[in-house]
């Protein structure tokens, strides 16, 4: 997969990204493994000025609405410190499968690392109005309920469902007008 010329060129506006797994593994299911993205995104708000909106963490996927003054560094560095974190991870509780999938998916231009969990770029959409954000919430919002994991999204554990509907999720948020 060539990189992405997608890119994020007006910071005052959200963005609606999607990051997925190489080969599109499940490691996700692995509940540390989405730990360790929550344990991230929040300090990506709390230390770095991201601002998230919406999120959910799928099996082998993850969408999310964010907005950053530094938006392609704080999705650059979000990804390179999961995948270390995560690998790391992976190999201490000796997930053989999951490392060898991630070792022959590598892309070959990715000289300074075994592994590679993260696919190439994000395919940043800009949020350009309220209908397109309420749009893109529901889309991740709905989508475990589409897949049939769940009958509401607010019964997703790792999703910003909750924090709109109970007003209390996993991590923070800053929600949008209601």
């Amino acid at each position: 997969m060539a990189r992405t010329s997608y890119k994020v060129y007006e910071t005052q506006y959200p963005y609606f990204i999607t990051i997925s797994i190489v080969d599109w593994l499940p490691v996700f299911s692995i509940t540390d493994a989405a730990e360790i993205i929550l344990e991230s995104l929040a300090f990506h708000q709390n230390k770095r000025g991201l601002t998230l909106y919406a999120y959910v963490i799928m099996e082998n996927h993850m969408h999310l609405i964010a907005q950053s003054d530094q938006l392609q560094k704080n999705i650059r560095t979000f990804k390179s410190y999961t995948a270390r974190r995560i690998i790391d991870f992976l190999k201490k509780e000796g997930h053989g499968f999951y490392l060898s999938k991630l070792k022959e998916n590598k892309l070959s231009h990715h000289r300074d690392c075994e592994y590679q969990f993260w696919q190439e770029g994000y395919h940043p959409k800009q949020i350009m109005d309220d209908a397109m954000m309420q749009q893109k919430m529901e889309y991740i919002h709905y989508n475990p309920v589409k897949r049939g994991y769940v009958t509401k999204p607010e019964y997703w554990r790792y999703s910003s469902a909750q924090n709109y509907v109970l007003s209390e999720g996993l991590i923070s948020i800053t929600k949008i007008r209601e």
